[in-house]
């Protein structure tokens, strides 16, 4: 089979075609002909050499794949030969085939198509994690989301919404603050031309979100903590502003503010087992009903990977970006 690989860390021209064997099927693990891969910011950095793949992991990238079952581990039963499915991986989606453990592959959702199925896994699991687990997101409280244009932005806003909340995001250009707005973000802020911090404030009467997802860390850190109400809490989940930060614990401990953070990548089968459950229970209803739906910004043929890593690192796109693997599968229905 072919796959998107790095033999040596680099730009988006490391990345580079290769056949190597199918993949061998661990008990409790389907064998998934991909469809389409989702591209992740983990991807950008495995390629650069500083995020690489779990020991035991396959060592190409590729956190999220879409895709049909064509084997089964003995004593599966959840899935059979022919069903439709998308996954989380700890690496590998970028090939032809991928093995992915029972406990992190899910039915795809109906009115989704095949090949935008691939935008699911890690964001929903992502967002479902952080901000309703770990950031306690409860009703009648407000989420303020950084980068709301992104893949994980423009699912954090529909689930929030969708679940009655109010969403505040920063988008770095009008037309994605438009696109945000359109999601239901309200207000979404031009980081370039305003200060986060003091419309945040202005839009809340003076008194704070209750939770931040902040995907970029470093200086924003303590500008987030600004924008939080008493007893909020920060969930950090990237850090490409920085890994470390100055804060002034005084506000910490006046506001009873919790900081916190998570990578999804490293935990356990177990762990993501038990939140594909709850994302089975809570999110993929909404998706059925169409209140969460993908937000695909291009798709990229397999063959073009680093094409779609450049786009990415450009930082103009809104919503996801894939890499169409099967050229046989259907993008335009379910």
């Amino acid at each position: 089979m072919r796959i998107v690989d790095v033999p040596q860390p680099g730009g988006p021209d490391a990345l580079v075609i290769r056949e190597v064997p199918l993949p061998t099927l661990p008990p409790e693990h389907v064998l998934i002909r991909v469809a389409a891969a989702g591209l992740n910011r983990g991807d950008l950095l495995q390629r650069r050499g500083i995020y690489p793949s779990p020991a035991g992991a396959p060592s190409n990238p590729g956190l999220e794949v879409s895709g049909t079952v064509v084997a089964a581990a003995p004593g599966v039963n959840e899935f059979s030969v022919g069903d439709q499915v998308c996954a989380l991986l700890q690496g590998g989606g970028y090939s032809e085939y991928c093995a992915a453990p029972v406990g992190q592959t899910l039915r795809k959702p109906a009115r989704v198509s095949l090949i935008d199925a691939a935008c699911l896994p890690e964001a929903v699991f992502t967002v479902w994690n952080n901000v309703f687990d770990l950031g306690r997101l409860a009703a009648g409280e407000t989420l303020l989301v950084h980068g709301g244009s992104s893949g994980i932005g423009v699912i954090a806003i529909q689930l929030a919404r969708a679940l009655e909340h109010r969403v505040i995001v920063t988008a770095g250009s009008e037309d994605k603050c438009r696109f945000c707005a359109e999601l239901g973000a309200d207000p979404a802020i031009n980081y370039r031309s305003e200060d986060f911090v003091a419309a945040v404030r202005t839009a809340t009467a003076g008194r704070g979100v209750d939770v931040v997802i902040d995907m970029v860390a470093g200086e924003y850190v303590q500008r987030n903590l600004d924008a939080l109400a008493d007893a909020g809490r920060l969930v950090v989940i990237a850090t490409p502003g920085g890994t470390r930060a100055t804060v002034d614990m005084r506000m910490v401990l006046a506001k009873r503010l919790v900081v916190t953070g998570s990578l999804l990548r490293p935990q356990s089968v177990a762990f993501k087992q038990a939140l594909k459950a709850t994302v089975q229970h809570q999110v993929w209803p909404l998706i059925e009903a169409g209140s969460v739906r993908p937000i695909v910004d291009r798709v990229f043929a397999m063959e073009d990977a680093a094409a779609a890593h450049a786009y990415m690192e450009s930082g103009v796109h809104i919503g996801k970006i894939l890499l169409r693997v099967d050229a046989g599968a259907n993008r335009a229905g379910a």
